[in-house]
C-alpha cells in the first residue's frame, strides 16, 4: 500500500464517524482510492464505505497504517491507540483531525494539542487540517458559488503541509498554511474549554 518511486501516495482514514465519513465523500468525489479502518473489523462498516463510493476501501487499522498519508479521524483520546499500530512511522505523514475540546491543558504537558498527538508518532511528520468545520460542512462539495472553501493547515514540517496542500487542492479545497504547529496553528487547536479563533468559521477562497 505503500509509495514506491514515481508512484501515487496511498491514502488512509483511521476513524469512520461523521468525520471520518466526510473526509471519505470528499476521496469519492474526485475517484481518489482511500482507504478507511476502524478498530472493529472491516465487514462490519462495509455497507457505509460502499454507500458512499466504489474507491472507498474498508480494511483493518493494522493494513491502513500502511498507507503513506494517514487521516486521524478519531476521538482525541483515541489517538495512541492509532499509534501503538506501528512502532516507527518513519516517512508517513498524518494529517491530525481530532479536537482536544474540554481536555485539561495539564493533561498535554502545556503542549498545544497537535504537538502532543506528534509525540505519539515517532518518525512521522504531521500536519494539523480539516479539523475546523463540522462535519455537516466538511462533508458538503467545496465548490461553492465560483470559490473554493477553506482548509486550514499547519506542520512544523514545511513539506509535508505542502503535499498536503495539493492533495486538499485535489479534493477541490483551498488550502491556506498557517505556520508551525505552536504559532499559526493554535488558531485551529482548541485548548481546555476553549475554542481556536479558526475554528467553524467556514471561508470560502475566491480567485
Amino acid at each position: 500500500m505503500s509509495k514506491t518511486e514515481n508512484s501515487v501516495a496511498s491514502y488512509a482514514i483511521v476513524g469512520f464517524g461523521n468525520i471520518g465519513k466526510a473526509l471519505a465523500r470528499a476521496f469519492a468525489r474526485k475517484g481518489i482510492k482511500v482507504f478507511v479502518a476502524t478498530t472493529r473489523k472491516p465487514e462490519s462498516f462495509a455497507s457505509d464505505a460502499a454507500a458512499i463510493g466504489p474507491d472507498i476501501i474498508p480494511t483493518t487499522l493494522a493494513e491502513a497504517v500502511k498507507a503513506d498519508v494517514i487521516f486521524l479521524a478519531v476521538r482525541f483520546e483515541s489517538h495512541r491507540n492509532v499509534a501503538k499500530a506501528l512502532s516507527d512511522w518513519q516517512g508517513k505523514i498524518i494529517v491530525d483531525v481530532t479536537n482536544a475540546y474540554g481536555v485539561p491543558p495539564e493533561q498535554l504537558e502545556g503542549l498545544p494539542s497537535a504537538s502532543f498527538v506528534a509525540q505519539a508518532f515517532p518518525g512521522g511528520k504531521l500536519v494539523k487540517g480539516f479539523n475546523h468545520l463540522g462535519a455537516a460542512i466538511l462533508e458538503q462539495d467545496p465548490a461553492v458559488h465560483g470559490g473554493r472553501r477553506v482548509v486550514f493547515l499547519a506542520s512544523d514540517d514545511d513539506g509535508s503541509a505542502t503535499e498536503i496542500g495539493a492533495l486538499a487542492g485535489k479534493l477541490g479545497f483551498a488550502p491556506v498554511k498557517l505556520g508551525g504547529l505552536s504559532e499559526g496553528g493554535l488558531l485551529v487547536q482548541a485548548q481546555g474549554n476553549s475554542w481556536g479563533k479558526l475554528i467553524f468559521h467556514d471561508l470560502i477562497k475566491f480567485g
